[in-house]
């Protein structure tokens, strides 16, 4: 298994991890008013992490990231029609 080392970690990378902490935070306080802005902000983190899948080369998180994307989407949509 090769690991992989980046030599410029951006603070991009670090920026979606935060704002991914952020959403599970929302999303585990269990308060059905906010779980929408969870949701919201898991699409966005979930957008970042797929461009850096693509990226890096490393198709199957980018894969598994748009699936996580595409259940966020339909969460948010559910929330709003709800």
């Amino acid at each position: 298994m090769k690991i992989r080392f980046y030599k410029d970690i951006d603070g991009g990378r670090w920026l979606g991890f935060i704002i991914a902490m952020i959403a599970t935070l929302i999303l585990s306080d269990a308060n059905v008013d906010t779980q929408w802005i969870g949701w919201a902000l898991g699409c966005v983190s979930c957008c970042m992490w797929v461009y850096y899948g693509w990226k890096d080369g490393d198709t199957p998180r980018a894969l598994m990231e748009v699936m996580y994307l595409t259940l966020s989407l339909r969460a948010v949509y559910n929330w709003i029609n709800g």
